[in-house]
């Protein structure tokens, strides 16, 4: 099947054409003596996947191979763009690329990657992220797999949300009503605290409220995507956003969703700071962010070596599953990426055998191990017992991805979201606002 390959630029512009790479499955490239000369590059997106993780795969795959495996990290920032550049070049491609599950179906619907269908059961079949996996195929053929997967709950002040007198919400009325009343209480006199702290533009955390009304972001309907911020189920949530921004959350209109737990850790000293000079220092009983966070919450102490490092405290913070309407977890964005190889790599059977690795048994669950939820939902147990995995499973358990639209990467580069969101607050007509903005991601939507 041969489809046109259309990067960034040629979402302005040019069309690029890819024929899809197919074959069957090589059980393996060969005796590992006999490629002592190759070498594979698998890029892997930001941070996340820890040098000890990075060195077992390396370490194993020349194990296994014979050949070389190069690891190369690119930032998020700039992934779709350099994927839209390198993905259609044979000379310069990567191998394997992990990307955003959000950013999967973009480049899967435009060919750019080999059809994994014949090594679906063999890397995890039916147990692989479900989500994931349709973010990642295109006609029933599955192009890229779940590498990983972390999901969005709640972090609290257990002190402050204590001092405020407000009971663990049950349903997401309860919820919305105790944030503003803990930032009405404002237990701590701040200046600027807030009860739960979401950014304008963190439309990744904001869309929970959506998602819990039965909205939606878009939709397909007859095979062309609309944009759905007009819809009534949507603009119903939208209204609880607007309320939550104007009571809740003193978090500035042209937020995102970086570092929240900023306002969670340093509430003592920005209460001391607000008693000496009145500095108008943000501070919050309640942040969302994905589970992994939690390694950045706690205590200030020092390490070994001096350093400043986190360590939490079960007296001061606490964790909560944003609850839904009818009680069970709201649903919630999934974070997390997939990961495929390049059509145009020449090195197809080593890339299929870095494959085998990442989603074997022992890979696996040493993904849970490092505190991210691996692809396969056989190991999820090994991201522990703990209040911070209970959490992770219980809000994975309904969590959405954005939509599976060819032009969905298009939407997020645009930051279009961003704008929208950043301008609920003060909005006096949201419906107005929603349909004019749906006017504008319609287009993007269907590009290809």
């Amino acid at each position: 099947m041969k489809k046109k390959f259309m990067g960034i630029a040629a979402i302005t512009a040019a069309a690029l054409t890819l024929s899809a790479c197919g074959g069957g499955t090589d059980n393996s490239s060969g005796k590992p003596e006999d490629n002592a000369n190759r070498s594979i590059t698998l890029w892997l997106a930001g941070g996340d996947t820890s040098d000890e993780l990075r060195t077992y795969l390396t370490d194993t795959f020349k194990t296994k191979t014979g050949a070389t495996l190069k690891i190369e990290e690119q930032a998020w920032p700039d992934l779709v763009t350099k994927m839209s550049t390198a993905l259609p070049d044979e000379n310069n491609t990567p191998d394997v690329v992990e990307m955003g599950n959000t950013q999967s179906p973009t480049f899967t619907n435009v060919g750019a990657f080999t059809d994994l269908s014949d090594m679906y059961d063999e890397l995890g079949g039916d147990k692989l992220l479900p989500s994931f996996v349709e973010a990642g195929s295109v006609d029933g053929k599955k192009y890229t797999l779940p590498y990983y997967f972390g999901s969005r709950y709640l972090f609290t002040r257990k002190d402050v949300w204590k001092e405020a007198g407000v009971e663990t919400p049950k349903t997401l009325d309860e919820f919305n009503k105790a944030v503003s009343t803990i930032a009405e209480k404002n237990p701590r006199d701040i200046k600027n605290f807030s009860g739960l702290f979401l950014g304008g533009q963190d439309w990744r955390n904001g869309v929970s409220w959506v998602f819990a009304n039965g909205g939606d972001l878009a939709k397909n309907v007859d095979g062309k995507w609309v944009s759905t911020l007009s819809d009534p189920n949507t603009l119903k949530g939208l209204t609880q956003l607007q309320e939550l921004y104007k009571t809740a959350s003193k978090a500035p209109s042209d937020a995102k969703d970086a570092s929240p737990w900023l306002y969670l850790n340093d509430s003592d000293q920005i209460i001391e700071e607000e008693k000496a000079v009145g500095n108008t220092s943000l501070s919050s009983a309640t942040i969302m962010a994905p589970g992994w966070a939690h390694w950045s919450i706690g205590d200030l102490t020092k390490d070994e070596g001096g350093k400043d490092v986190r360590t939490w405290n079960d007296d001061t913070f606490g964790t909560l599953v944003l609850p839904g309407n009818d009680g069970k977890p709201a649903p919630v964005l999934a974070g997390g990426s997939n990961i495929g190889i390049s059509a145009k790599s020449k090195n197809q059977d080593l890339a299929k055998d870095l494959m085998r690795i990442i989603f074997s048994e022992e890979y696996q669950n040493m993904l849970g191990a490092a505190g991210m939820g691996p692809g396969n939902l056989d190991y999820v147990n090994s991201l522990g017992d703990d209040q911070f995995a209970k959490a992770g499973i219980a809000s994975a358990s309904n969590s959405k991805l954005t939509p599976a639209a060819p032009g969905w990467a298009a939407v997020e580069t645009s930051l279009v979201l961003e704008e929208f969101f950043g301008k609920i607050k003060d909005s006096t007509d949201l419906a107005a606002l929603a349909k004019q903005y749906d006017d504008r991601i319609t287009p993007q939507l269907n590009l290809k």
